[in-house]
């Protein structure tokens, strides 16, 4: 493995992974602070903090920022979700110090000018409006904040209008302050990257964030329940879930080859049935999303008014199928689908980087690859079915529609259903 590890005394990582074959390297900084660490009163101020770290430091105006990163052909960007921040670029070889040097300023250094702040409110509440404009965003968004409602876990990461445009200078700087810390934080590298050259770096720069711990998120409590909202749309958003498995769960591994299984490509059961043999839907998926202290297992489907009444009864019926008989056919070509993606990925410098960052963030080391893969080949036809019948049978489900759904079963019914032995249902 070609990954690199060392600990600033302040306890931020520095990762890298050399591929000296390439002639650029993708690098960031991960944190441990996502949308699940906001209080009730600062529903959105990650994303918004996000946002105003490009908007100009003590150092660099915002438009020099973007001006010094281009000027040497490179990209800059970030990215908020439930659990994690991450600020990274893509230069050249030679510009990797460079690059770094931003990415501290920015994060160390920012000043949260007040034009800057209202400005990119303005432009946070048009990425509100086009989500709230998106019923496949919205299924999304209900589905979350049903199955953990009245959680941080399940609000929308953007936050609402009223709380984005509430937000001061002040109250980043208060929620920098609480989540920034060094034990908190990833420096990571992947590409053609000196790690010796980057750790000297660090430690002349990075060493200035706080070694203390951050508070850490409040536990997740699951609830499930259903959202069915009626609306003049000629496609109806339909996503029926369960509680999955976190990262540290005996099952998560178990419940990724199953969502492959039921629904991840073109040969997976639901697609098969769903679409190809009864042509119910033009797209239907299954995702199964790990998090710290609990997951979430889902199937996303779209379809017209006239097709729904039919449509959650065969996912149902797929649901316990797969707790009756998982093939080991099916089970090998599950295996190769992950195990390809992952694969795959690692030929990006930036997806290596950002892997072996959130490796670190959750279980304090970096995975091998042939790691992953001795869990995945461990798993059995049985561990795999057995899986499926305690999330389908004993779980309770999460229901989100958004369109023409006035027909859709309700959570009653499918409860019922999920109830009925094989055997029966197929009567």
């Amino acid at each position: 493995m070609s990954v690199s590890v060392n600990k600033l005394d302040n306890g931020l990582t520095v990762v890298t992974d050399a591929m000296p074959h390439l002639e650029s390297a993708a690098l960031g900084v991960w944190v441990k602070s996502g949308s699940r660490n906001e209080r009730q009163n600062q529903h959105g101020i990650a994303h918004l903090l996000e946002h105003m770290a490009f908007k100009g430091t003590t150092n660099r105006s915002a438009l020099q920022i973007v001006e010094e990163i281009e000027n040497v052909g490179g990209e800059l960007n970030a990215a908020t979700s439930v659990e994690t921040t991450a600020y990274y670029a893509r230069v050249l070889k030679p510009e990797v110090s460079h690059a770094a040097d931003i990415l501290h300023d920015i994060l160390a250094n920012s000043v949260f000018e007040p034009k800057e702040l209202e400005r990119e409110k303005h432009v946070i509440l048009q990425e509100i409006g086009a989500a709230l404009d998106s019923p496949d965003d919205l299924v999304f968004d209900n589905f979350q904040d049903t199955a953990f409602n009245g959680q941080s876990i399940g609000r929308p990461i953007l936050g609402t209008p009223q709380t984005v445009q509430g937000f001061s200078a002040d109250e980043l700087r208060t929620y920098l302050g609480e989540h920034y810390h060094g034990p908190n934080m990833v420096l990571a590298a992947a590409g053609a990257v000196d790690h010796d050259a980057l750790m000297r770096q660090a430690e002349q720069t990075y060493a200035n964030f706080t070694n203390t711990p951050a508070d850490e998120a409040e536990p997740a409590t699951y609830h499930g329940g259903e959202r069915i909202v009626e609306e003049d749309f000629m496609e109806a958003q339909v996503i029926l879930g369960f509680e999955g498995r976190a990262y540290h769960a005996r099952d998560f591994y178990a419940s990724q080859l199953l969502s492959t299984i039921l629904g991840g490509g073109m040969s997976s059961r639901l697609f098969q049935e769903v679409r190809e043999k009864r042509g119910l839907c033009y797209s239907i998926s299954s995702f199964h999303w790990g998090f710290s202290d609990t997951g979430i297992f889902g199937i996303h489907a779209a379809t017209g008014a006239e097709d729904l009444k039919e449509l959650v009864p065969v996912i149902l019926d797929e649901f316990q199928r797969a707790s009756d008989k998982i093939t080991q056919e099916e089970l090998d070509r599950a295996r190769a689908q992950i195990r390809s993606g992952l694969l795959m990925s690692m030929e990006s410098p930036a997806a290596r980087a950002g892997q072996v960052a959130r490796q670190i963030l959750l279980f304090g080391r970096p995975i091998p690859n042939d790691e992953l893969m001795e869990r995945l080949d461990a798993l059995s036809t049985e561990r795999i079915r057995d899986l499926a019948s305690r999330l389908f049978h004993d779980n309770k489900p999460t229901l989100t529609a958004i369109g023409p759904v006035k027909d859709i079963a309700r959570l009653e019914d499918i409860n019922a259903h999920l109830a009925t032995p094989q055997s029966e249902a197929a009567e």
